[in-house]
């Protein structure tokens, strides 16, 4: 009983069933199974600074619980929401007294100057730090903390780890532990599926179906029971799923697979994405990795984001799907993008050539004194509208078109009129 007069019972099931031991423990074999470096550390109180880093109810603060359990040196536990300098400082001076394990929950949230407090703490190994993320601590951290530190990259739980706490609710006695209760398998999968690798999330949707179930004693939480108990999923989204989203968008759409493409376009419109972003990324792959194989490919992307403008969400996402599908499904070309780079790179690195005087502009008064524009030929005067003359001082070849698409007529075009001069 705590001192509220809430008994255990009275918890949350997630909290009740919070893992004792790594024997309890489900999920993150990659690191956790026997042999494993951060087991061995556990097992033999040699905690190092370390970093747990993964999405919602992977175990990261469980585990730190059971370190606690475990260890012999002081676990101080601090939350970066709620705590400041002051508590840093009042746990570092509970540090000066024997060995210190300090767990920093949400240590992403802890800003430059926090971290920095801690720094020379974990350097001169006054304290142990232990720092359960959400963010990549790559980016989140400052780098001298993440370089001095081990880092465990968490995955969310599997449909059948998902399963095994779920399993592990219903029998255990502090889980619901009801005689006669029985789970439908219908029932059961729901919440697998639902939960996304959350233990949490599934624990509590377990918890919710059970207590809104009709009867007292002997109860059957059946499929409409979990349905009615979660009216709607909702998608974990932060910065890192962002650029991890995004990126795995672009990558489908550039690797023509249609279907993966308008997966993660859904995933980031339902999770609450700026769609004016995703429009703008759409417009950029369909130049970048379509290019010239499908101009018109621009023209579907540009006239989707002018569609968004007009017309918002919810209906703008059917342009913002069309796209994408269209991109996803085009011949590809990056022979634009490469000549760009290619351009760009001779302008910056090499010395920049002068403009032909022939092509130089001749429109103002005493431009032929210079010689400006002197012994230009006008394309639309010859056959084919078409005759060599000499555009660069030093010509270098950039464009190298491939043979995807519109982008084969191109290259064909080009060699025809190679053959001419």
């Amino acid at each position: 009983m705590d001192l509220f007069g809430a008994t255990n019972k009275d918890r949350p099931l997630a909290s009740r069933l919070r893992p004792g031991d790594l024997s309890e423990f489900v999920g993150q074999e990659h690191i956790l199974s026997a042999g494993k470096p951060l087991r061995k550390l556990i097992e033999k109180d040699k905690i190092v600074s370390l970093i747990f880093y993964g999405p919602p109810g992977s175990g990261k603060t469980a585990l730190a619980e059971i370190i606690a359990g475990r260890t012999n040196a002081n676990f101080i536990t601090l939350n970066a929401v709620t705590s400041g300098i002051k508590e840093i400082r009042d746990s570092l001076t509970t540090a000066r007294h024997g060995k210190t394990i300090l767990f920093v929950d949400e240590i992403h949230r802890f800003n430059r100057m926090q971290q920095d407090a801690l720094l020379p703490h974990v350097e001169s190994g006054e304290i142990i730090l232990i720092g359960a993320s959400t963010h990549n601590p790559f980016f989140s951290l400052v780098p001298a903390l993440a370089s001095r530190s081990m880092i465990f990259q968490f995955e969310p739980l599997s449909r059948e780890e998902i399963g095994m706490v779920i399993d592990r609710a219903i029998e255990h006695p502090d889980g619901l532990n009801a005689p006669g209760l029985a789970l439908e398998d219908k029932a059961k999968e729901m919440i697998t599926s639902l939960s996304d690798g959350d233990a949490r999330k599934a624990l509590n949707m377990l918890e919710l179906s059970y207590l809104t179930a009709p009867g007292e004693g002997t109860k059957v939480i059946t499929l409409e029971h979990v349905q009615s108990s979660v009216q709607r999923k909702s998608s974990y989204y932060d910065e890192d799923d962002h650029y991890d989203t995004i990126s795995a968008f672009i990558k489908s759409m550039r690797g023509s697979d249609p279907d993966a493409s308008v997966y993660w376009l859904s995933k980031m419109i339902d999770s609450g994405e700026d769609p004016m972003f995703i429009a703008r990324r759409i417009v950029i792959c369909a130049s970048e990795d379509v290019g010239n194989a499908d101009p018109i490919a621009l023209n579907v992307a540009v006239s989707a984001m002018q569609a968004l403008e007009k017309i918002g969400l919810p209906e703008g996402a059917i342009p913002l799907a069309q796209a994408t599908i269209y991109i996803a499904c085009a011949p590809k070309s990056n022979a634009s993008y490469v000549a760009l780079k290619e351009a760009t790179h001779s302008i910056r690195n090499s010395t920049t050539q002068e403009v032909p005087a022939h092509l130089r502009d001749a429109s103002y008064k005493g431009a032929k004194r210079l010689g400006a524009g002197i012994g230009y030929e006008y394309p639309h005067d010859h056959e084919g509208h078409f005759v060599e003359q000499q555009y660069m001082m030093s010509p270098e070849r950039f464009y190298r078109p491939s043979q995807e698409g519109f982008e084969k007529t191109i290259s064909e075009r080009i060699e025809r009129r190679r053959k001419r001069t």
